[in-house]
C-alpha cells in the first residue's frame, strides 16, 4: 500500500526470465525439430487426410523453397498467401521462410478492392490461393484483377498488379492461367537446391519474414512487418505458458492468416515439438469437437463465440473431450459463465487468457494456467517473459498502478514498422521503441493487466470519463445477453451520453426498460446507456473486429443529433 513516504508503485512491468531468446530463424527451428523429433506428427489436417511427421514436414518445405526459387523468387520477395486453413497454408509459411521469402497474409474475406491493394502494397511477386471458399470465389476475384490470365505456368502480366509474377493454385486441378501447388516442389532443381543452401546460412532472425495487415477500421489497413525473432519467439512464450511439450496436439479452428493461427498455434507448436491440428478449412464446430475427441487433442484454441458455438453444439454430450487440458482464448472478453463451462464441461482447467497486437507479433499479456477463474475473465494476465509494458498519461508520463492509461509495449515483439509507410510507423513506434498500442488499460499491485477500451472509444459525460469496456462486460452478466457495444453520442447538455447495441441470446427477448433495471444499483447512474437498440450482428470488419464507428454514425443519424467536439474527434 502506498503512504506518504512511499509514492504509489507505477504502472510500469517487465518479463524477467531465466529462459533466453531463441536466436534462430524459423527455417533452422524446423530443421532442428526435424533432427531432434523426425518421427513425431508434427501437423494433421483432418479435412484434407493430411498427417506429416517433422521428418516428412521439413523435407516437404524444402523442396517447395527450392521450388519457388526455380520459378523466380528470391530472397527478401514477397509472396501472398489467401486460404483459409490447410496443410498447402502450414507449407507455404515455412518454405517462404527458409528460402528468406516474405510471406504476407491475405484475409479470406477479401473482396477485389482489398486484394488488389494488399497485394500492391506490399508488392507480391506471387500469390498463393485456394480456389474457392464458403461464397468467395478467389479465381473470378483474381481474374477480375488479370482479365487475361491463361498461363498454364501462372505466369502473370499485369498492369492493375504490376508486381506480381506467379498465381499458384491450390489443389491439383488444373486450371488455366494457374500453376498447381503440387508444382511448386517438382519445379526444384539441382541448381535451385544449390541456391536454397546457400540462402539458409545467410538469412539473419531479424530479417521481416511476414507481413499481416491490421484490421482498417477508418482506411485501408496497414501491413505490420514482423521478423523471424518476433514471431517465433513470441510462438515458443505462448506455448510456454500453456505447458506444451512433444506430446501434446494443438486443435486450431482460429484462421491462419492471423498470428492467432500462424504464431499461436503454428509457431507454438513447432518450437514445442507438438502437433498441430486443423480440424476443417473454416470454422465449424462440429469439426472442432471430432478432432479433439478421435485425435485426443489436448489443446483448444479459439475466440469465445467458438467455444460458445462448441458448447451450444445439439451433439456436444456425445464427445469425450477428457483429452483436452489447456488452451487460449482470445480476442474478445469472455464472460465468467462462458470460462467456467469451458472449464468444467470441456475439461480445460488450464486454459488461458492472451492480449496482444499484430504489432506485438501478438501477445503481451497471458494468464497461468493456475490463475483464479476470476482473474482469467477480469484480465488479460501477466506480462510475457522478455517484455516490458507501461501505461502513460496523455502527457506520456507513467500512471499509478491501477490508473487508466494507455498501454505500451516495448521489447523482441514489436514489429519492424508498416511496410513503405514510415508516417504511420513513426506514429506507432516512439524514438526510445514503445508501441503505443491505442489500448486502455491498468496493472494492479499483482502486475495482472486489464483492458478497459481504447483511447478512441473513450467517452467523457459530464466531464466524467466511461470506457465503454466497462459497461460492455457489466452488460454481459445478464442471462439474455450474448454481447454488447457500448459507444458515446453527442449530446448538447453531456456533452456525450451512452448508447448500447445488444445482441440477445437466441430465442430471448427484453425491453430497454429491463436492461436499465439490470443495471440500476449496480454501475453509475451515468454508465447506465441512456440509447438502447436490440440488433441481430455488429458492423464488422474483414477481421472481425467490431466497427465502433459505424454504430455512432448511424445512431446519430437515426436520432438527428448534432456531432459535437469530442466525439466527432474520436468518430474513427
Amino acid at each position: 500500500m502506498a503512504n506518504d513516504d512511499h509514492p504509489a508503485e507505477m504502472s510500469y512491468v517487465h518479463g524477467a526470465s531465466p529462459m533466453p531468446l531463441l536466436g534462430e530463424t524459423i527455417g533452422a527451428a524446423l530443421a532442428a525439430a526435424a533432427r531432434e523429433a523426425g518421427g513425431r506428427i508434427a501437423l494433421i489436417s483432418r479435412h484434407q487426410g493430411i498427417r506429416l511427421t517433422y521428418a516428412e514436414l521439413d523435407r516437404e518445405v524444402s523442396r517447395i523453397a527450392s521450388g519457388l526459387l526455380a520459378l523466380g523468387l528470391s530472397r527478401g520477395d514477397r509472396i501472398g498467401i489467401w486460404s483459409p486453413n490447410n496443410a498447402e497454408w502450414l507449407l507455404t509459411q515455412y518454405a517462404a521462410a527458409r528460402a528468406g521469402i516474405i510471406l504476407v497474409t491475405l484475409n479470406p474475406a477479401y473482396r477485389v478492392n482489398e486484394l488488389e491493394y494488399a497485394l500492391n502494397l506490399s508488392g507480391c511477386a506471387a500469390i498463393v490461393l485456394a480456389r474457392h471458399f464458403k461464397t468467395s470465389d478467389y479465381e473470378a476475384m483474381l481474374r477480375i484483377l488479370i482479365p487475361d490470365l491463361a498461363d498454364p505456368a501462372g505466369r502473370v502480366e499485369s498492369a492493375r498488379l504490376p508486381a506480381l509474377k506467379r498465381a499458384i493454385l491450390i489443389g491439383n486441378d488444373a486450371v488455366p492461367g494457374f500453376l498447381p501447388f503440387a508444382a511448386i516442389a517438382r519445379a526444384a532443381t539441382s541448381a535451385s537446391d544449390a541456391a536454397l543452401a546457400k540462402i539458409a546460412p545467410r538469412l539473419q532472425f531479424d530479417d521481416p519474414i511476414n507481413i499481416q495487415f491490421t484490421s482498417g477500421t477508418t482506411g485501408f489497413p496497414k501491413g505490420a512487418t514482423l521478423t523471424h525473432h518476433n514471431i517465433l519467439n513470441n510462438g515458443f512464450f505462448v506455448g510456454e505458458a500453456i505447458h506444451l511439450g512433444p506430446d501434446d496436439l494443438v486443435c486450431a479452428p482460429v484462421p491462419l492468416y492471423h498470428c492467432f493461427g500462424m504464431v499461436m498455434a503454428n509457431l507454438a507448436s513447432l518450437t514445442h515439438r507438438a502437433a498441430v491440428v486443423y480440424p476443417s478449412a473454416g470454422f465449424e464446430p462440429l469439426a472442432v469437437l471430432e478432432a479433439v475427441a478421435e485425435e485426443r487433442c489436448t489443446a483448444l484454441y479459439g475466440v469465445p463465440t467458438m467455444f460458445i458455438a462448441e458448447l451450444d453444439h445439439p451433439d456436444f454430450a456425445r464427445f469425450d473431450l477428457s483429452s483436452l487440458r489447456t488452451g487460449i482464448m482470445a480476442g474478445s472478453p469472455c464472460p465468467i459463465a462462458v470460462m467456467r463451462r469451458v472449464m468444467e464441461r470441456m475439461n480445460l482447467h488450464e486454459i488461458t487468457i492472451a492480449y496482444g497486437m499484430t504489432e506485438t507479433s501478438p501477445v503481451s499479456f497471458q494468464s497461468a494456467v493456475d490463475d483464479p477463474v476470476e482473474k482469467r475473465v477480469a484480465t488479460v494476465g501477466r506480462i510475457q517473459p522478455h517484455l516490458e509494458v507501461k501505461i502513460i498519461d496523455a502527457e506520456g508520463g507513467i500512471v499509478p498502478r491501477g490508473t487508466p492509461g494507455e498501454l505500451c509495449t516495448r521489447g523482441y515483439s514489436v514489429m519492424l514498422g508498416y511496410w513503405n509507410d514510415h508516417e504511420r510507423t513513426a506514429e506507432a513506434i516512439d524514438a526510445a521503441g514503445w508501441m503505443h498500442t491505442g489500448d486502455l488499460a491498468t496493472i494492479d499491485d499483482e502486475g495482472y493487466c486489464a483492458i478497459v477500451g481504447r483511447i478512441k472509444d473513450l467517452v467523457i459525460r459530464g466531464g466524467e470519463n466511461i470506457y465503454p469496456r466497462e459497461v460492455e462486460e457489466f452488460l454481459y452478466r445478464h442471462p439474455k445477453v450474448q454481447s454488447a457495444q457500448v459507444v458515446g453520442l453527442p449530446d448538447p447538455k453531456y456533452g456525450e451520453e451512452l448508447c448500447a447495441w445488444i445482441r440477445l441470446n437466441d430465442g430471448e427477448s427484453a425491453t430497454e426498460e429491463e436492461i436499465r433495471d439490470f443495471c440500476r444499483g449496480e454501475i453509475a447512474h451515468q454508465k447506465i446507456p441512456r440509447y438502447i437498440r436490440f440488433v441481430d450482428d455488429f458492423p464488422m470488419t474483414v477481421t472481425g473486429k467490431i466497427q465502433k464507428f459505424i454504430i455512432r454514425e448511424k445512431m446519430i443519424a437515426e436520432l438527428g443529433l448534432g456531432e459535437n467536439e469530442n466525439s466527432a474527434a474520436r468518430g474513427g
